[in-house]
């Protein structure tokens, strides 16, 4: 589970600071910054990192720093590759910018009018969310980031179709959320209006006019790149280790973009000159000054330790801030085993890309801020220390935020009877299998040990290519609880941050039954004073209480058959020695009761 725990997803790092040190002397305001990239490489335990500095529009600093093969000792270029997870988010709203400017959209439209298989959770959200929200995260839907991370798919149509079961956390436009579903729908917008993908479209629209002949979006493309990094994270508080791809799939236009530090600084004179590339236009003015200029509050951020560091609002696919006194437009990305820092502030014609191979990593902020100060001729901040002083905090809070398992408990079923399907509408099936004694499921492509913690509550681990169980305690905790007939009947699982379980509830697996078979349960039952009709429509036993609508049934078990619209709801026939079905029993969570075969 640590490739999965140690994702800190597509999000931006903000980093506190403490003190300030003496004026930077004039001259060349970048001297003597080789020596303090490659301070902050050894004290924040980075693999290696790469930098560019755009000026106008001239690169005016590209460098690599560290390894992007530590084990082998392969250096870090200005051309390495890097994944640059929501640093992506920017290429996408650009091309709905070019569809506007087309005229095939425009950002007041209906989302869900734009993209028919979208629905969302109640008609309210579908009549009011415009595509302009979607772009701005104004949508109430919180992150649901484990819906697409542990559950991943090719399939964007099967993606999107999980948003209509996510229920809001705030009222439309009432609240920041960030929502990487809302990006994949703008791809597929993308998709639907131009007939081609938006792998694609990106392409076409940005690598090639752009000159960013190094940038893909494919997972296998990448890492079959002679200049390629391999992705890593910090273990044990120093231990450099490396980790597996992550590979996006479906989630692309959230944040799939692979780059490198030269290619992205042309990406970043599009923004520093308000559209063009090499006199080229490539994205309206209009669009430059709408997407960096703010359309919604992410936070209330106040100075704090830095009283000329503030604000935290969100544009179209970048997050906006007075950085010391200059506005500064700019969008992290993490995804596993890397870690990435776009910006650029363009009163000061000034653009900075980080790419580094940590994953979930304080260091793209550190130095582009180590930059940025003196560019601009700033007193120096010590960024890196302040770095250091958070990582440590950071430890010792989640040091003591492991639970204790309670002692000489044991489950209350045997192992084999958590075998099954487990699903969740808003984030996909868990599928739990039984070998060797042990439970075990696929987490994000991972499989991964289910180990009794204490009664219900298992602890999925990770196993190595050695076989060895991974002994740190894992956050996604399976409780499992059962029904009243004792059966297990869903897992319960915290993600995304919620005070409560999300739940999945078992899934029976489909059994078919032929007509014949299905023959013998049908009837008349009497059930008190009411008479019951139980009889075949299709090829589905279907259940008939006086007063109530029909019900579809599933076969569960032998002569046992799931009400499909009622939780908790099942039939089972009681079959004589004869093989012949004399009554039923309606298992239900108030009681069991039981109806008599009449005819």
């Amino acid at each position: 589970m640590k490739r999965i725990l140690n994702v800190f997803l597509l999000c931006l790092i903000a980093l506190p600071s403490f003190a300030q040190s003496k004026k930077q002397k004039t001259g060349d305001p970048l001297a003597g910054i080789d020596t303090l990239l490659n301070r902050i490489l050894k004290d924040q335990q980075v693999a290696g990192f790469a930098v560019a500095v755009v000026k106008g529009d001239q690169v005016i600093y590209s460098k690599g720093f560290g390894y992007r093969d530590l084990e082998n000792k392969k250096p870090v270029t200005p051309n390495t590759l890097f994944a640059i997870g929501s640093s992506s988010k920017a290429f996408t709203g650009s091309l709905l910018g070019l569809l506007r400017k087309e005229g095939k959209l425009t950002f007041e439209d209906k989302a869900v009018s734009l993209l028919p298989q979208l629905h969302f959770y109640n008609e309210e959200m579908n009549s009011q969310i415009i595509l302009r929200d979607l772009m701005a995260h104004r949508t109430g839907l919180s992150r649901y980031d484990f819906s697409w991370l542990l559950f991943n798919t090719s399939n964007r149509d099967s993606i999107i179709a999980r948003v209509k079961y996510m229920k809001p956390s705030a009222a439309v436009r009432e609240k920041w959320f960030y929502n990487n579903f809302m990006y994949l729908a703008q791809g597929m917008i993308v998709e639907r209006l131009t007939g081609k993908t938006w792998e694609q479209n990106i392409k076409e629209k940005f690598f090639i006019p752009l000159e960013m002949n190094r940038s893909n979006t494919d997972i296998k493309v990448f890492k079959q790149d002679s200049d390629a990094s391999l992705p890593y994270t910090v273990a044990k508080g120093s231990e450099i280790k490396k980790v597996d791809y992550y590979n996006i799939n479906g989630m692309g236009p959230a944040g799939s973009i692979n780059s490198s530090a030269n290619d992205m600084a042309n990406w970043l004179k599009v923004w520093v000159s308000g559209g063009f590339f090499k006199k080229k236009e490539i994205l309206s003015t209009d669009y430059v000054r709408e997407a960096a200029s703010s359309q919604m509050v992410m936070s209330a951020d106040l100075p704090a330790a830095h009283d000329d560091v503030f604000l935290a609002n969100y544009g179209l696919g970048w997050m906006i801030g007075s950085y010391r006194g200059h506005y500064m437009v700019e969008h992290g990305g993490n995804i596993n085993g890397f870690s990435a820092n776009v910006a650029f502030l363009p009163s000061d014609q000034l653009g900075i890309v980080v790419l580094s191979n940590q994953n979930g990593s304080q260091v793209p902020t550190v130095v582009r801020n180590s930059i940025v100060d003196r560019l601009l001729n700033l007193k120096t901040i010590d960024w890196n220390g302040e770095a250091i002083a958070k990582t440590r905090a950071g430890m010792q809070v989640n040091n003591g935020a492991k639970s204790a398992p309670v002692l000489n408990t044991k489950p209350s079923h045997p192992l084999k009877d958590y075998v099954g399907s487990f699903e969740n509408p808003a984030y996909g099936i868990i599928k739990i299998t039984f070998e060797k004694n042990d439970l075990y499921t696929v987490l994000s492509d991972e499989k991964v040990v289910l180990k009794h913690m204490h009664y219900d509550v298992f602890d999925p681990k990770s196993i190595d290519k050695n076989g060895v169980v991974d002994t740190a305690q894992s956050n996604l905790m399976f409780n499992f609880s059962s029904g009243i007939d004792g059966k297990i009947q869903g897992v319960g699982i915290f993600l995304d941050g919620s005070d409560k379980p999300v739940m999945f509830d078992f899934k029976p697996e489909t059994k078919i039954l032929s007509l014949k078979e299905l023959q013998k349960y049908a009837g008349e039952y009497a059930l008190g004073q009411a008479m019951v009709k139980i009889y075949i429509k299709g090829n589905t036993l279907m259940v008939y209480v006086p007063g109530q609508p029909e019900y579809e049934t599933i076969v569960t078990e032998p002569d046992t058959f799931s009400l499909k619209a009622l939780k908790g709801y099942s039939v089972k026939f009681n079959v004589d020695a004869g093989k012949r079905v004399n009554s039923v029993s309606f298992i239900q969570p108030n009681g069991v009761f039981k109806a008599v075969k009449q005819k």
